[in-house]
């Protein structure tokens, strides 16, 4: 069964909970899934990733949840190779702070492309001005990522 891992970077729990209600799309997709809250690199590079979901939300001025900093400051300084790595990315922000909206995806997201990862899809950004709960955009998201990038495996 392929490994979905679904990393988080969150600062009250929404990015959390986004990833929490996707995961049995991915499971009834013929995944195995896990979720790390305070990932690492060695969670991303040290067992088989078949396929990873990065659910982040924006902090302060466009700026990485404090329990992300670590990670993505590892994948910044050691620089691995994620040319094997296929991801999608669902980015949490509030578009009241202008330049900085969903500073922390877009960010994560040319880091993982400058380590030779491949996003599949469209980033979905996600604003807490229009959105209060944000799996309600995640969902039918991660439904449409699933059929349009042939994901299914079960």
């Amino acid at each position: 069964m392929p490994m979905l891992k679904i990393f988080v970077g969150t600062m009250y729990g929404g990015a959390l909970d986004v990833a929490e209600q996707v995961k049995p799309l991915f499971e009834q997709a013929g995944y195995e899934v896990a979720i790390f809250d305070q990932p690492t690199l060695e969670d991303l590079t040290g067992s088989t990733t078949d396929l990873a979901l990065f659910c982040v939300s924006t902090t302060g001025s466009g700026d990485y949840p404090g329990n992300f900093v670590p990670f993505v400051r590892a994948i910044d300084e050691q620089s691995p190779s994620l040319s094997g790595l296929r991801y999608g990315l669902i980015a949490l922000g509030d578009s009241s702070y202008g330049d900085t909206f969903c500073g922390a995806g877009r960010s994560l997201d040319e880091l993982l492309a400058g380590q030779g990862a491949l996003r599949l899809g469209e980033r979905l950004e996600v604003d807490a001005m229009e959105t209060f709960m944000a799996d309600d955009e995640a969902l039918p998201w991660a439904e449409e990522w699933i059929e349009t990038q042939q994901l299914k495996v079960a």
